[in-house]
């Protein structure tokens, strides 16, 4: 019989994250403590959610636009003029989609040709170089370094240029690192992207989400980069609304143009109730922004310090809410000391190498979680390290 397989399909791995949320749902056991999801653990806002509700009594219920609500893609516009100081027109230059990650598919499909290489730093999340082979392009890693704090460096990116690169694909505050770039770090690479004419893709989920003294900033609003950008950002992340599946991309108009025929044939348009929830959180929703960013960093603090009293190297993460622990001094894989510290403590995180093999030697921890529980999961990995150290 012949193979009905796509083989570029058949050859990418399944997501490294995926493993271990398999392994805790086998357990089955309610003793574990989980800090592996990256997901919120706040409730979307009730005025948000009321705007939902209300969307489905009024009978807000078919399909919208293919490129979504108009009044929504206008409050985009107004949120990132407000927050990036970036300016787009609502009719042709943004795209909402089903959640971030159709958004980084759809650009991927759109702008890269066969053979074309796109420029991905790892640590990353694991979808973005599945999402480059799928499109046919060849994903070319950059390895960042912990003594960096894992940011991009431009002698790095010069390094990785060929005459194939096209793209170059960020993604800051980054997960699962936490590493954030500031202006500098990022006129230094948007100097290098300009000189070699390329275009990038950021992803600015977690932008909201930053606890660095300096405002974060989009390398789309540096100088020259707007027309050779596309910002994927979304309402997963800092509205706390994962399930809603709502995203959005914004760039120039012949790119949206291209992406909107990926996502008109695959997806026709993003939910509707979904984005008359989006509406609501982008005029009202900043207060609770803000009040969830605040329990994040308290969170992050804490993690920070009890990290350092155990003698756990962790670089100080300013960015989304993960930090990512350095655990090679314990002379075991990230793998390994995963897998041993479920089975032997009933606490579940992420090794670093499922996010690529410069990841290999950390883990990632989520602090989307309670205080309540961090403090438990935190007794869990002193008795562990304990253990190993004796």
């Amino acid at each position: 019989m012949r193979d009905p397989l796509n083989s570029y399909i058949e050859k990418i791995p399944p997501s490294g994250i995926r493993k271990f949320f398999d392994m805790v749902a086998e357990m089955d056991d309610p003793e574990v403590v989980s800090l592996g999801v990256g997901e919120p653990d706040f409730d979307t806002p009730w005025h948000i959610r009321e705007e939902g509700i209300y969307a489905i009594t009024k009978g807000k219920t078919f399909y919208t636009a293919n490129a979504g609500l108009m009044e929504l893609r206008k409050e985009i516009a107004r949120y990132t003029n407000r927050h990036y100081g970036l300016v787009y027109d609502p009719a042709s230059e943004i795209l909402i989609t089903v959640g971030g990650s159709e958004a980084i598919d759809a650009c991927f499909r759109a702008m890269l040709d066969r053979g074309d290489e796109v420029i991905i730093p790892e640590p990353c999340f694991v979808s973005y170089k599945p999402c480059a082979v799928m499109a046919g392009a060849v994903p070319v890693v950059i390895d960042l370094k912990a003594e960096n704090e894992f940011k991009l460096q431009p002698e790095e990116l010069e390094a990785a240029i060929t005459d194939k690169t096209k793209v170059l694909f960020i993604s800051y505050p980054n997960n699962p690192t936490g590493a954030v770039m500031n202006r500098e770090d990022l006129e230094k690479i948007a100097e290098v992207v300009i000189r070699h004419d390329l275009f990038v893709l950021t992803d600015e989920i977690y932008s909201a989400l930053n606890y660095s003294d300096e405002e974060f900033v989009s390398i789309a609003s540096l100088p020259g980069m707007r027309d050779r950008t596309i910002v994927v950002n979304g309402f997963s992340k800092a509205f706390a609304m994962t399930g809603w599946r709502l995203g959005y991309a914004t760039g120039p108009a012949r790119v949206i143009k291209q992406m909107m025929k990926v996502h008109q044939f695959a997806i026709m348009c993003p939910p509707t109730l979904s984005q008359y929830a989006a509406i609501e959180a982008l005029r009202n929703g900043e207060e609770d922004v803000e009040y969830m960013r605040n329990e994040y960093d308290q969170r992050r603090r804490f993690l920070l310090k009890r990290f350092e009293e155990m003698g756990i190297p962790c670089f100080e993460a300013k960015g989304a809410f993960y930090l990512f622990p350095c655990i090679r001094k314990f002379g075991m894989s990230s793998d390994e000391f995963a897998e041993r510290i479920l089975n032997e403590q009933k606490l579940a995180v992420v090794p670093g190498s499922a996010f690529g093999a410069s990841g290999e030697g950390f883990l990632r921890i989520s602090y989307a979680y309670s205080l309540r529980d961090l403090k438990r999961a935190v007794e869990r990995i002193e008795a562990f390290v304990t253990e190993l150290q004796q």
